[in-house]
């Protein structure tokens, strides 16, 4: 764990409670003269859009955002490839010139323009030297069934999971913890008071999960019934959000198999536990969707001989992983709201709740441009079954990660 630089005015990032750690990506992303267009991927709700206001902010950058959901009437001027046809109707929409040093063009929800998402190749081709950020909550469905020619070569990606425990402590002005923390080496004694403190910072990561506006919201009233309902919020938008995969899967069927996945956190996913009457195609139609949508993730086994263990992976033995502790905790009946402080906390399913906490944890503890990858380790015979939690390499070492 390595302690985090601010690369921004810490009295900024504090306003507005939701340092990132990916704002030091896109920083690194801007000052960089082999610059492409760059396309957020990430669950909804995970902070993209604040994200790129945040880091346009602490730049001191002109914003021109456009969300093609909020604005419908922006896709009529996508529908063409001529960039600067686009970029003078933005100037006079914006009312202001669009400038490489200091100008960011956000293109929000692009996956409900097709169009859209095509024309970054050719900002790229002709227009390299401008900042180009484009984002979408199911992006991945418009990139696993397009018709249009993918701009490949000519973007990149960050992938952006929920806030860390880090990120909390440092939204939270606990960075002396923070740093404490990080310097901890195995055989150090902790003080027990430190150990309290961190160990409440902990209990209270895993209830409130790292949802940026869960988080704000905690930060803002410090009250748990604020914070579920901002949670519940959250996951009603994902069942409303499932009347938009109908097309592709029954919306009956999704929200069946969106209740049941969290029996699977830490457990093999058998599809006859989440419905026996439903065909085992059917559940893995339902489970692909949401693992698309980024609101779950199914870990797959690798035998793990060597690096990478991806080339070793078996399909058909997964288990589950869930977006968010948070998110988790609320799915499975628990209420913040029956709460007051952190320390009445005993969670029945600890031991689902600690498996989700590292694994999304370690899902995403690669540099940001990386697909998110996890793998774990099995071997299932009669009297000889044993499980490795997670599994991750480093270079060309594989490290087991057991959680208890």
């Amino acid at each position: 764990m390595a302690i985090y630089t601010l690369a921004f005015d810490q009295n900024l990032l504090y306003n507005h409670l939701m340092y990132r750690k990916a704002l030091d990506f896109l920083q690194e992303w801007k000052d960089r003269k082999s610059r492409k267009p760059l396309v957020l991927r990430g669950a909804r709700q995970t902070g993209k859009s604040t994200l790129v206001r945040l880091f346009a902010e602490g730049n001191n950058l002109d914003l021109f955002e456009i969300n093609f959901e909020e604005n419908p009437d922006y896709k009529e001027i996508f529908r063409t490839n001529d960039t600067d046809s686009i970029i003078q109707i933005l100037e006079i929409r914006f009312q202001k010139k669009v400038k490489p040093e200091c100008t960011i063009i956000f293109l929000d929800e692009i996956q409900s323009h097709s169009p859209a998402f095509q024309t970054l190749r050719y900002f790229y081709e002709k227009h390299p030297e401008l900042m180009i950020i484009a984002a979408g909550s199911l992006l991945d469905f418009l990139l696993e069934d397009h018709t249009f020619s993918m701009p490949v070569g000519r973007i990149e990606y960050l992938f952006l999971g929920p806030m860390t425990y880090e990120e909390l402590l440092i939204a939270d002005n606990q960075t002396n913890l923070l740093e404490f923390i990080t310097t901890i080496k195995p055989g150090d004694i902790i003080p027990e008071a430190i150990h309290q403190t961190a160990m409440k910072a902990l209990r209270t990561f895993l209830v409130l999960g790292g949802m940026p506006e869960v988080i704000k919201i905690w930060l803002e009233e410090h009250s748990f019934l604020e914070a579920d309902r901002v949670q519940q919020s959250i996951l009603n938008t994902f069942r409303d959000d499932f009347n938009k995969y109908k097309p592709r899967v029954n919306t009956e069927r999704l929200q069946k198999v969106f209740s049941r996945f969290p029996a699977f956190i830490g457990k093999k996913i058998i599809y006859s536990r989440i419905d026996n009457m439903e065909k085992s195609r059917e559940i893995e139609k339902a489970l692909h969707l949401l693992e698309q949508a980024r609101i779950i993730y199914r870990v797959c086994h690798s035998d793990a001989n060597g690096v990478p263990l991806g080339a070793e992976k078996k399909e058909r033995r997964k288990k589950g992983l869930f977006l968010d502790t948070g998110l988790l905790c609320g799915i499975s009946g628990f209420s913040l709201k029956d709460f007051s402080d952190p320390a009445q906390i005993m969670l029945v399913n600890s031991g689902a709740v600690a498996e989700q906490f590292i694994g999304q944890h370690l899902l995403y503890m690669n540099e940001f441009y990386r697909l998110p990858e996890l793998y774990y380790w099995t071997r299932e015979k009669s009297q000889s079954s044993a499980e490795v939690d997670y599994l991750i390499s480093k270079g060309a070492v594989v490290f087991p990660v057991e959680v208890k």
